[in-house]
């Protein structure tokens, strides 16, 4: 907004126009910095470190701190006693594994597991290997990101697409893997090229004007790479055989284009969606060291000492004014007497435990049952992912038994 300015001498944005004029931007921020219009060097130094709010910063009034056991040492568990216990409640949480995490679980060279059915497999990776058996990547939008910041868990780039990386549909009668930036540049190659043509003939006169489809056509010959006949042709977008490198080295463009029902019949488009999904951003983090640095993070910030791990919870009583947790523990049976309980654990594994929450609460326990899912972590000699296909991070896709590779 302007500022008015009566009287003699210049106004403030006059002054410092000139000043910019004169001594350049540099000049120009100091001295609004000088008379207030910007954050000086002295007052940045004075800026305080982020802090995330601890108990210290709650009081409660008239009464003692409340108590709160919570089932399941998972994320949602350990973040539950992270925020409660901030606001000043005095909170236990009970864990059946030896471990805090849940299905947050990154495995090393000599960890050990035993599934449901009693196998029990020791991973044999070297070190400083590891693969996160559960979640591996994170979305920009995702909370879990703010918890990083605060509890300072350092996060690094995950490579979520790579147009280096293969798509290969087996079924659709694709006899090789192709490259995800060739499949992609023919796919909307030809989109481009038929609606580009359509265009033209007059098939959309009756939903644009004669200048909408003019920008449509300019738009479609640089999003399909089309040549003067708006025919899709193939161009660097799809790769090279041989780079191109240093001067006089242009690289040789990939051939072999094939036809737009080769293209389409291959089914590879379908995958080029996954891009734009909410939870699959092109650009996401994973914590540096694991995914299992956050529930390590959670668990020293609510406190190892109220983490009881190896607790396997055997029934809870609600008495109306509070609640009895029984749980067994290096196999003696215990019991922890709360004024709250907050159930972390996934429906179908609650389920299974006895309570006294009545029939409706069960049935909607029981309503929700789990779906399957599978990892494979493989460790070579050599990386040859890298060293023969040039892969660097990112997700090849198939029609496979592993979809995801």
């Amino acid at each position: 907004m302007a500022q008015t300015h009566s009287g003699p001498g210049t106004s403030r944005r006059s002054f410092l126009r000139n000043v910019g004029l004169t001594g350049g931007a540099g000049a120009m921020f100091a001295t609004m910095g000088a008379i207030g219009l910007a954050p000086t060097a002295q007052a940045a130094r004075r800026e305080q470190p982020f802090r995330a709010l601890n108990a210290s910063d709650f009081t409660l009034t008239g009464r003692g701190a409340a108590k709160v056991v919570v089932i399941g040492g998972g994320i949602a568990g350990l973040t539950t006693a992270y925020e409660l216990g901030k606001a000043g409640y005095d909170c236990t949480v009970l864990e059946a594994r030896d471990r805090t995490g849940g299905r947050n679980f990154t495995v090393r060279g000599g960890d050990t597991t035993t599934d449901l059915y009693g196998n029990r497999q020791t991973a044999r990776f070297s070190d400083g290997q590891y693969m996160n058996a559960g979640p591996a990547r994170i979305p920009q939008w995702m909370v879990t990101l703010d918890y990083c910041r605060e509890l300072g868990v350092p996060i690094e780039v995950f490579t979520n697409v790579n147009a280096d990386a293969y798509l290969y549909n087996e079924s659709a009668g694709m006899t090789r893997p192709e490259r995800y930036r060739t499949a992609k540049a023919d796919v909307y190659g030809y989109v481009s090229e038929l609606l580009a043509k359509a265009t033209n003939k007059g098939a959309l006169d009756g939903e644009l004007t004669a200048d909408d489809k003019e920008r449509l056509v300019d738009f479609l010959e640089d999003w399909g790479e089309l040549g003067d006949k708006l025919t899709y042709e193939g161009g660097e977008r799809r790769g090279y055989t041989t780079v191109p490198a240093a001067a006089g080295t242009p690289g040789v463009l990939l051939g072999d284009v094939p036809t737009a029902s080769e293209v389409f019949a291959s089914g590879v488009g379908r995958y080029f969606s996954f891009e734009f999904g909410f939870d699959q951003a092109m650009l996401m983090f994973q914590p540096v060291g694991g995914m299992d640095q956050i529930p390590k993070a959670l668990t020293r910030a609510v406190g190892a000492h109220r983490v009881r791990t190896g607790a396997v919870v055997s029934k809870v009583t609600d008495t109306g004014s509070g609640v009895f947790v029984a749980y067994t523990q290096g196999g003696r049976t215990k019991v922890a007497q709360a004024d709250y309980c907050v159930a972390a654990l996934p429906p179908n594994i609650l389920a299974k435990v006895p309570h006294n929450l009545g029939s409706g609460v069960q049935s909607a326990l029981e309503a929700i049952t789990p779906s399957s899912a599978a990892k494979i972590g493989l460790e070579y000699t050599s990386r040859w992912w890298e060293l023969d296909h040039r892969i660097y991070g990112g997700i090849t896709e198939t029609d496979q038994d592993v979809t995801h590779i």
